[in-house]
């Protein structure tokens, strides 16, 4: 009786969270920097994507003549910006003023600006114009033990899935750091993968940048998921702790 009455006390203490729980990048005193690698082929143009494709010379009126309105306004008018975009046909075309219809399949975001700076050059539209080409559609979604759950548009060339995470209002006292699982879909190809942030070599894994349309599920610990069980709620494992302590110093006693 003794032993067994032992044996769920240490239980029970055991299962309360740790430091080794919810702190990030545990093994951080061991990290050396390293350079950063390209695990990956850039993100290819995919049909239904939004481009903001912006062409500079050195003469206002004329880059009036090739550039949406999108280029006058700011990242934060993003749904705007977005109206405003080139989108994707079916077809893998856009159509840009003065330019005349454009494909963009299997092309980079740096490919389709090389591409189009030089096409002006060849059909002596412009010489000298400074091409770039952004995306306006690129999002990422974030379920699970946040904050703010839900899906988020970014308008930077990359982002991390630290930021991701900040941008839902950050982890919450429930979030399982040893398992978080990232859904991505490259070419029609879905992977799942999870990821530990408690450890610094997630740091340079190939997942560390997020990619368009990426899934975020940040899983439950393990005190979320048995205070959703028989136990209850943790204010309820600490009576029933408080009670087994009495009861076993009262058999220690006798």
């Amino acid at each position: 009786m003794k032993n067994t009455l032992f044996f769920i006390l240490i239980l029970l203490l055991f299962s309360c969270t740790t430091s080794n729980d919810v702190v990030y990048f545990q093994d951080s005193n061991k990290y050396e920097s390293k350079k950063i690698k390209q695990w990956d082929k850039p993100y290819l143009i995919q049909i239904n994507d939004v481009l903001k494709i912006s062409i500079v010379t050195q003469v206002e009126e004329i880059d009036d003549l090739y550039n949406s309105i999108s280029n006058k306004l700011q990242a934060s008018d993003i749904k705007i910006l977005q109206l405003n975009g080139y989108l994707v046909d079916k077809d893998y075309n856009i159509n840009i003023p003065g330019v005349g219809l454009v494909n963009v399949e299997n092309k980079t975001l740096f490919e389709l600006a090389l591409y189009l700076q030089q096409r002006l050059k060849n059909e002596k539209l412009l010489n000298n114009a400074n091409v770039s080409v952004r995306f306006l559609n690129s999002k990422f979604t974030v379920l699970g033990e946040v904050n703010s759950p839900g899906t988020y548009s970014f308008y930077d060339n990359s982002i991390s899935l630290l930021q991701a995470i900040g941008y839902a209002g950050g982890l919450n006292e429930f979030a399982k750091r040893k398992k978080i699982t990232l859904i991505r879909e490259i070419n029609g190809i879905k992977k799942i993968k999870n990821l530990d942030i408690t450890e610094t070599d997630f740091l340079d894994g190939p997942y560390y940048y997020l990619k368009n349309n990426d899934v975020i599920i940040i899983n439950p610990n393990f005190n979320k998921v048995k205070s959703s069980g028989f136990i209850g709620s943790p204010q309820s494992i600490a009576s029933i702790a408080s009670i087994l302590l009495s009861i076993t110093l009262i058999i220690l006693n006798q």
